[in-house]
């Protein structure tokens, strides 16, 4: 009986946390949005082609704000992530167009090029100690410049029948690259909040000097939030490829802004230690719903991008007015002296553990 209760007891207030959460503000966001696009497209936003188009072109959005998340909550930055994309896209698309690579092994060395490029991104920032905003600009340059090598001018959409199948295959509406990005999303969830690695990964990016007193090597998380990112991403690639009549040098091009979008306004710390992969998802939804409300309406693409980066630029504001609130507590209207701040012991074995 009182396991019962305590059960209850612990649902309810969970409930009250997520009441008062991000991912619930977003939630609402997401639903009403949604039904406003559908009842001001008379109905014609609810019906099933219009929904699997919908999701079909989210499920990049999904991705890139994941493996962007990844990098954040190491304290990192990945400015590569539409560059590495779109040459990772065009790659697959040359190898099967062009060569006559079969898709299996197309797919698998896109993924294999983006998971590198990441590890590699992720050795080079531990080895020079550069800042990773520097090197990921620099590898971002590299691979717009490759990217133009690999197709030039021209559009590659000679590419595997069976890959485009997969881009358009949407049982019960609900396409498969969609579900694709939720799947990588449910796994990173468990690899974040119940794998040892993913831990190690958290406590890294929210106290380096704890997780160094703990013997958390902080460079090879973050060599290994790099390796991660550059996987979603290839996986991103994959379902952009998949999705798309065919691909160029556009492809990425657009995708730097959504990546950082996503998980800031889903509630990540750019100082690292933290994730939010439902508020990622949630928020790459509502971006989504804004895109399709301009092409609804015939609104200006630069209105657009000028509402989402005032969100950004809110959300991050916002974020960081709480956390000098917290770390500068004023004295209780009563004249009452704010509480001590933690020992130093505390100070090095909480933070490290609780994230």
């Amino acid at each position: 009986m009182t396991t019962t209760r305590d059960h209850r007891v612990q649902a309810r207030a969970g409930l009250r946390r997520f009441s008062r959460s991000t991912e619930m503000t977003l939630l609402c966001v997401v639903v009403a949005g949604y039904a406003g696009l559908g009842i001001a497209s008379s109905g014609s936003f609810f019906e099933g082609n219009s929904l699997r188009t919908f999701l079909q072109y989210l499920a990049t959005p999904v991705l890139i704000g994941l493996a962007q998340m990844v990098a954040l909550c190491v304290g990192q930055l990945n400015l590569a992530v539409g560059a590495l994309g779109g040459f990772t896209a065009c790659v697959m698309g040359v190898l099967m167009a062009d060569a006559h690579v079969p898709m299996v092994l197309a797919v698998v060395a896109g993924l294999l090029i983006a998971t590198v490029v990441g590890l590699l991104t992720g050795l080079f920032i531990v080895a020079t100690r550069i800042n990773g905003f520097i090197v990921t600009l620099a590898t971002m340059t590299i691979l717009l410049g490759a990217q133009y090598r690999v197709v030039g001018t021209r559009t590659v959409d000679g590419y595997s029948a069976a890959l485009k199948d997969l881009g358009d295959a949407a049982p019960l509406n609900i396409p498969l690259v969609f579900l694709t990005a939720l799947a990588m999303a449910a796994l990173l969830a468990l690899f974040m909040h119940r794998g040892i690695a993913g831990r190690r990964l958290l406590a890294a990016g929210g106290n380096p000097l704890a997780a160094r007193l703990s013997g958390i090597s902080t460079d090879r998380q973050i060599v290994v939030a790099h390796t991660l990112s550059g996987l979603l991403i290839g996986v991103a690639a994959l379902t952009a490829t998949a999705s798309l009549p065919g691909v160029n040098r556009s492809v990425g091009g657009d995708w730097l802004l959504p990546s950082f979008a996503a998980p800031i306004i889903g509630g990540v710390a750019l100082t690292g230690g933290s994730v939010a992969i439902l508020g990622t998802v949630l928020a790459a939804f509502v971006m989504r719903l804004i895109d399709t409300a301009r092409a609804q309406f015939s609104l200006d693409p630069s209105w657009v991008n000028f509402l989402i980066g005032v969100v950004v630029l809110g959300t991050v504001v916002g974020g960081r007015l709480r956390q000098s609130r917290l770390k500068d507590p004023r004295p209780a209207p009563g004249g009452g002296a704010p509480p001590p701040p933690p020992t130093t012991a505390a100070a090095v074995t909480a933070p490290g553990g609780a994230r």
